[in-house]
């Protein structure tokens, strides 16, 4: 499907990608995220490099079920898919090209959880701390830039509706604290950041008029980082429906931390939810309580949702040791149970 890049320009003379045509508005659009209802989710992208290196997961009863069933079992409605734009082929620190994640949006689709598409607008990891560009867009001059990320959201998107899915939430960039694709879009040149997210942001809209187009930031702790991003986006005619943000802490500090996700948010009239939480997995009781904490106060204070990062991730297929599946049982740990609680 996305061998052939799809552009605004060449869209409507694309009569066949794949097996079929490309006919915009063949699929159903999804209704928008309702605060009504609180998502409660996991963002799974290991999820197919895991099952390619021949793991598997087991539910509380020892009874191995696809990882989806499992995780609906507790009650998650929701997952996260991150998606890189020339990936490697390292397990860990590649793949989740958009072919591949919306392969996994497919799955989830017919599991009946709702999407959240994360781009993170690089090759590899990009965080709080690192927001590189992809390789092929490192030399490119703001204007040139512009136009690449415009090809490039207005295409994945279409990758998605292609196979079906309507992601209930696109987020334009990860813990973008700093801008995104420095030194071009770093949050010290507001006007040039807010272009290239505003480019997105379009092209998300046109393909997926319902999807929520979220900002995602880290640390909201530290709530000076979070007013000078919003400070320059907003003020230079940022365009947003809601905002997400990482927090790995603990229960003590949970109720201040949601309380700055909510005050950033009222000040900007934004709906917003928590799209990453993480605990020790040694440390199973904290985290259950931390994640329970977490929930109890994003209900309380308007939060549309918690999403944890990667619970069923083992520590055979990498050092990340923040998940919620025991390594040696292949059993999930008491830990989910804080999203029950």
């Amino acid at each position: 499907m996305s061998e052939r890049l799809i552009t605004r320009r060449n869209l409507l003379q694309t009569t066949a990608v794949g097996a079929g045509a490309l006919a915009l508005g063949q699929f159903g659009v999804a209704p928008p995220a309702s605060a009504a209802t609180f998502y409660t989710g996991a963002d799974v992208s290991w999820v197919p490099q895991m099952e390619a290196a021949g793991y598997y997961w087991l539910n509380s009863s020892g009874v191995r079920e696809d990882i989806l069933t499992i995780l609906k079992g507790y009650g998650l409605n929701a997952v996260r898919l991150r998606t890189w734009v020339n990936p490697s082929s390292d397990p860990v620190n590649g793949h989740c090209s958009i072919d591949e994640t919306a392969a996994m949006a497919v799955r989830a689709k017919a599991a009946g959880l709702a999407v959240d598409i994360d781009y993170h607008f690089g090759d590899t990891w990009n965080s709080v701390g690192v927001q590189n560009p992809p390789a092929a867009w490192a030399s490119m001059t703001y204007s040139q830039m512009l136009t690449a990320m415009s090809n490039y959201v207005f295409h994945t998107m279409n990758v998605i509706k292609y196979y079906g899915v309507t992601p209930t939430w696109v987020q334009i960039g990860n813990e973008i604290n700093g801008g995104i694709c420095h030194p071009v879009g770093s949050v010290s040149k507001p006007a040039q950041m807010t272009g290239l997210l505003n480019t997105a942001h379009d092209m998300v809209k046109e393909v997926f008029p319902s999807a929520l187009v979220m900002i995602h930031l880290a640390q909201p702790q530290n709530y000076s980082s979070l007013t000078t991003f919003f400070s320059g986006f907003s003020g230079n005619g940022g365009k947003w429906d809601m905002n997400g943000f990482s927090s790995y802490g603990s229960a003590s500090v949970a109720a201040g931390i949601v309380a700055n996700m909510a005050s950033i948010s009222n000040a900007y009239g934004k709906p917003y939810m928590q799209v990453e939480f993480g605990g020790q997995v040694g440390k199973v009781s904290s985290t259950e309580s931390a994640l329970e904490a977490y929930v109890t106060a994003l209900r309380a204070n308007g939060g549309q949702g918690l999403l944890y990062w990667e619970p069923e991730v083992y520590t055979q297929f990498t050092d990340y040791t923040m998940g919620a599946w025991n390594s040696s049982t292949f059993e999930p740990t008491a830990i989910m149970n804080g999203f029950t609680a």
